[in-house]
């Protein structure tokens, strides 16, 4: 007997903020960790510069020997900060990654990292693992929808979520009517460790123009 899930949730243009934000956070966050890993390493290095020239002479140590401490490192540029930012969230899915080989050869180009077997497929297409929440990426641009669907998996998986649902719509608002996001979901989701498979649902939970994603247990369960 299947245990009771928590509604789905919808996230959407309404909270993007809020997921901007909290990136910001954890990208400032991990900045201030990076200075006092330098700092601390900078000062490890002229210690140990500072052992091996003592070593080193034939003269005994004078005992006030001046030490010379590591000055402490210069604010961070604003510019460079937010340059450096930009970076980090690019860089954490790419739209130039190739997954021709890593999809299945059915017509909805489903996806399972490897290890995990083939009934995985099948039972998440059938709907096995209900939906625990989705998020709709209807009219965000490119770098806006890849930003929040990083985002959202991130959320997901500390949530301990094992089915989500993304809608990237079937283009049919578009100038040539093809999907612009549909290709690209599926290379950042591939990107994903969190992912270990994604199926395209069927017609009455989105169709073609949403994909049914797994995500990996939270570590410790």
């Amino acid at each position: 007997m299947k245990r009771a899930h928590p509604p789905a949730s919808k996230l959407g243009l309404t909270d993007l903020a809020a997921l901007r934000k909290q990136i910001k956070q954890e990208t400032e966050q991990r900045e201030a960790e990076r200075q006092r890993a330098e700092a601390a390493a900078r000062q490890a290095e002229a210690e140990a510069n500072l052992f091996r020239a003592s070593i080193g002479e034939v003269s005994a140590l004078r005992q006030n020997k001046r030490v010379e401490h590591p000055r402490n490192p210069p604010a961070p540029d604003p510019v460079h900060s937010r340059a450096e930012e930009q970076t980090v969230l690019r860089d954490s899915l790419s739209d130039e990654f190739d997954i021709d080989n890593l999809l299945e050869t059915d017509d909805t180009l489903s996806y399972r990292r490897p290890g995990i077997g083939d009934d995985v497929l099948k039972k998440l297409r059938r709907g096995e693992w209900a939906t625990q929440d989705e998020i709709d990426l209807h009219g965000l641009r490119r770098d806006e929808a890849r930003e929040a669907l990083a985002a959202f998996l991130r959320r997901a998986v500390q949530r301990g979520i094992r089915c989500v649902r993304v809608v990237h719509g079937k283009g049919l608002g578009s100038p040539d009517k093809a999907p612009v996001l549909k290709g690209k979901v599926r290379s950042w989701l591939v990107q994903k460790e969190e992912v270990i498979a994604f199926v395209e649902p069927r017609g009455t939970a989105g169709g073609a123009g949403a994909v049914l994603v797994l995500l990996r247990q939270p570590h410790g369960s």
